[in-house]
């Protein structure tokens, strides 16, 4: 039996791309496709529920497992071949599309060497691969934290975090009655209507960012 499996995050829209993909690939090798499981989830994680189904209740020996692209298994080099290690033991066939050596088909005739050479060259390329997909992974994780931090070092705090009150340059501005004693700290959040810990967690970040 030949099954499908494909994942997009919450954010992403390229769901028909990958499930088109893998079912124009099976057509055009006359490959009796049963199905494609798709979950739209995280990539971090490995609880996905058509994912587990799938693995857990579907998949038997001698069946095919067809992906799209190897980093819509996993992102982490580990996931991945932990994964693959398990399809592997199981006697399933995994068909990565963006790495074609894994979907060449071998005569029955072949050699054990020529069957050696084309598993060693292909888990080389699937090492490299998924070396790739966690580099990458932990690339936009950190341009994440610093697009993050950058946010909160100009005062906008809308898509992440507790949405602000006011900005940070506004803040300062009112602030400045309390540092010249024109104001107590008091009058100030109730001129600005700000609950105390809200008023002290601006004021905290003001002395970070005037120190």
């Amino acid at each position: 039996m030949f099954y499908g499996y494909h994942k997009v995050s919450t954010k992403e829209q390229n769901l028909d791309r990958g499930v088109d993909g893998i079912k124009s690939f099976c057509e055009k090798h006359n490959y009796p496709l049963q199905k494609v499981f798709v979950d739209k989830i995280s990539g971090k994680t490995f609880d996905r529920p058509r994912y587990t189904v799938l693995k857990e209740d579907v998949l038997r020996e001698g069946d095919t497992l067809v992906i799209y692209e190897l980093d819509r298994l996993a992102r982490n080099k580990k996931a991945i071949c932990d994964e693959l290690r398990y399809y592997e033991e199981h006697g399933i066939r995994v068909m990565i599309l963006d790495i074609p050596t894994t979907t060449i088909e071998l005569p029955e005739e072949a050699d054990k060497m020529n069957k050696l050479i084309t598993e060693t060259i292909n888990k080389v390329i699937i090492e490299i691969y998924a070396m790739q997909a966690e580099t990458e992974m932990q690339r936009r994780e950190k341009r994440q934290r610093e697009g993050i931090e950058e946010k909160r070092l100009h005062g906008n705090w809308e898509e992440y975090g507790r949405k602000r009150v006011m900005s940070a340059k506004d803040f300062a501005k009112h602030y400045q009655k309390v540092i010249k004693g024109e104001l107590g700290s008091l009058e100030l959040m109730r001129e600005l209507k700000m609950k105390k810990a809200t008023y002290y967690r601006y004021v905290n970040e003001y002395k970070a960012n005037h120190q």
